[in-house]
């Protein structure tokens, strides 16, 4: 079943920041935590999961940090809730055997279903898109990267 986790919350917080205030130059660890209240213990294997996913590019030294290994238009949520789905170990009562008929032949593909349409919503929304909500709601922006004009609003329901 899919949740917001507190660690998928910082790497999307995270994934968001580094797109919004990076600019050309890259975001140090230490910046997002400041930003974004984020203890930097979570914050450090997430980045990491993202580097090895293609979702972030780290750049080692002294300035250093991340900074997107894509457009933010080719970066969805989805593709973040995937990479830190992976990284989390908690047991998922879908994947688990042994159900009732009720659960096994209702409830669960009930639930796969759900969780499909979810994360096709998921899939739908891009980094770009979050940094316009970003700039729309007023968040104060570092190093400006200019938003595309063409951003849509987007409706998280399903």
């Amino acid at each position: 079943m899919i949740r917001l986790t507190r660690k998928m919350l910082y790497a999307i917080e995270a994934v968001v920041d580094i797109a919004y205030h990076g600019g050309g130059e890259p975001v140090q660890s230490r910046d997002i935590t400041a930003r974004q209240g984020t203890p930097r213990r979570y914050l450090e294997q997430a980045l990491q999961q993202l580097v090895r996913a293609d979702i972030l590019k780290g750049v080692r030294g002294p300035r250093g940090g991340y900074h997107l290994a894509r457009e933010r238009r080719r970066i969805s949520l989805g593709d973040i809730v995937r990479v830190i789905r992976n990284l989390e170990t908690a047991e998922d009562p879908l994947n688990s055997n042994g159900g009732s008929p009720m659960a096994d032949g209702v409830i669960r593909p009930l639930w796969t279903e759900l969780q499909e349409e979810f994360m096709s919503r998921l899939d739908s929304v891009t980094i770009d898109e979050l940094c316009a909500r970003a700039n729309d709601s007023g968040v104060m922006q570092k190093n400006l990267e200019p938003l595309s004009e063409d951003h849509l609003n987007v409706d998280f329901s399903i």
